[in-house]
């Protein structure tokens, strides 16, 4: 109370400018986990002969392989939006008997050891495989050790990453602008096409570009179910495992490029798959 019989006012919490300091055994735990994904980086930049860098990458294998892995990367993220985006949307907003085992069964791929996703993919689409067998042989196709059968690698491992974005995205949308346009007379596809695509628009580039980097970073399933011959399967992280045996600094340039492009995705996109910076938050 004040001398004048009135209420004191409230104080207003004070804002917290700085954050907690944490125990300093938490300090250095941290600095060495740190320090431990930061050492085999450092250590590849030491290595990497930076005074031959761009003979290296304008090697005709590099740029084979570079065109390679993007033109699948590319071709594999198409077709993650084409089979992905329509795949979210059903796990997102249709009810069934099990739904959750159907997105398991989507997401598997992202904790199965490469080789097993390719050795899956080699039962199912090889030439005596559960669909590549009578592909085989009643029209003659082969789908293994081929171009596209480094697309099907890629989007196998892939497309979760999309799937998961953008099945975020529609469940955290407001429907009621889709409700509004139902009301006036909308039919269903236009509305996702002008009123829910553009909605989850940020989530389904976000998911694109990590299924992009993901599919351009695809070793195991592709080795096993593509192989790795020159001008045909050899994408950028084959060319790497190739070149460690023959030219060491040919194998460390390459890998520069996939890290910094990796590193750069993840940098990107921290705010829309990694939560953001907390200072952005209050």
């Amino acid at each position: 109370m004040t001398d004048g019989g009135r209420p004191a006012p409230a104080r207003r919490p004070r804002r917290r400018t700085g954050t907690d300091r944490p125990p300093w055994p938490f300090v250095v735990l941290a600095a060495l986990a740190t320090l431990f994904f930061a050492l085999p980086f450092l250590g590849l930049l030491w290595r990497v002969p930076w005074g031959d860098v761009w003979g290296l990458l304008t090697e005709e294998s590099s740029l084979q392989a570079l065109k390679l892995s993007l033109v699948c990367s590319l071709s594999a993220t198409a077709l993650s939006i084409v089979l992905g985006v329509p795949l979210a949307w059903v796990l997102a907003r249709v009810g069934f008997p099990g739904r959750r085992f159907v997105r398991a069964l989507c997401v598997l791929s992202m904790v199965l050891p490469p080789v097993v996703g390719g050795v899956a993919l080699f039962a199912a689409f090889g030439r005596r495989g559960l669909v590549g067998g009578p592909l085989y042989d009643w029209f003659g196709w082969r789908i293994t050790f081929t171009t596209f059968a480094v697309v099907l690698a890629e989007t196998f491992v892939a497309m979760p990453f999309l799937v998961l974005s953008v099945e975020a995205g529609l469940r955290g949308l407001d429907r009621r602008p889709e409700e509004a346009a139902r009301t006036l007379g909308a039919g269903r596809w236009y509305t996702f096409r002008r009123v829910t695509l553009p909605a989850v628009r940020p989530a389904l580039v976000a998911g694109a570009v990590l299924a992009w980097a993901r599919a351009l970073g695809e070793f195991g399933a592709t080795i096993t179910f593509a192989g790795n011959l020159p001008g045909r399967t050899q994408t950028m992280p084959l060319a790497v495992y190739l070149a460690l045996e023959s030219d060491t600094g040919q194998a460390l340039v390459l890998s520069l490029v996939l890290i910094v492009v990796s590193f750069a995705v993840l940098v990107g996109l921290r705010d829309r798959w990694l939560g953001g910076d907390p200072e952005n938050l209050r």
